[in-house]
């Protein structure tokens, strides 16, 4: 029989989440990972994410780092809590399933930026799967790290959309907040994606960084964000987590 895991909690600023788990105890289906953002003190209705993680040898640590994004997706840093403490309840009640849990990224504070690469866009603005792919890198340590601010940095506009632009709309309509994110949209290379955020980084009071963009690209990503005085704390890319499909759900303005 599959094991359940769920609880709620009201601590964002009257924001409930609701998650539920189903782990590793059905092998003959995926894992699944729901939330479920009701209504806010002034009744806006927040939407919701529902992931899907493919079974795989990892799938506890995508469990446990979407489990997290349950309590923090939507969360108001200034109003939260204590996010990072329900974050090690929820990783606690998925080591009590049995299974060995592999290490989730980092968990940081307000103090260390999670700043996304972009890619080049297709003629007509969309996303290609490469860019696509670091934002759902991207979400899962936004996930971990509930009140870091996030940069999206990428100029290069394709039909009237910059990469960060569209890397900002994407987030947001993947359940993270708004004010969460700061969008950098003049670089047109690596160079100015750190020294843009470098900039952006120093006005909200942020003094290190987790670089997000794709393993191959990470060596050269880090070295420029170095060259602009940024330290990076950690970095993650597609390759590091399993294969994720989300899909919003939940209720709509």
């Amino acid at each position: 029989m599959c094991r359940e895991i769920s609880s709620d909690t009201t601590n964002y600023d009257a924001i409930t989440n609701r998650y539920r788990i189903l782990t590793g105890s059905c092998p003959s289906g995926p894992v699944h990972v729901s939330t479920w953002h009701g209504p806010t003190s002034s009744g806006v209705l927040m939407p919701g994410i529902r992931i899907t993680v493919r079974p795989t040898g990892f799938r506890l640590l995508a469990a446990a780092a979407l489990a997290v994004g349950a309590l923090t997706a939507v969360a108001l840093p200034a109003a939260a809590a204590d996010p990072l403490t329900d974050a090690a309840g929820v990783i606690e009640q998925l080591r009590a399933v049995g299974d060995p849990l592999p290490p989730l990224p980092a968990p940081h504070g307000p103090t260390t930026a999670i700043v996304v690469l972009g890619y080049g866009l297709m003629p007509d603005g969309t996303m290609r799967p490469e860019l696509v792919a670091r934002l759902e890198a991207a979400l899962v340590q936004a996930m971990v790290s509930p009140a870091s601010p996030i940069i999206v940095t990428g100029g290069n506009p394709q039909g009237g959309t910059t990469e960060a632009d569209a890397m900002a709309r994407w987030l947001v309509a993947h359940g993270t907040a708004p004010d969460r994110i700061h969008i950098e949209s003049r670089a047109g290379d690596t160079v100015e994606n750190a020294t843009n955020s470098a900039e952006m980084m120093h006005a909200l009071g942020a003094g290190d960084a987790v670089v997000v963009t794709s393993a191959d690209h990470m060596p050269r990503a880090v070295a420029d964000f170095v060259d602009a005085g940024v330290p990076v704390v950690g970095t993650v890319s597609p390759q590091d987590l399993p294969p994720v499909v989300l899909e919003v759900f939940g209720p709509r303005q």
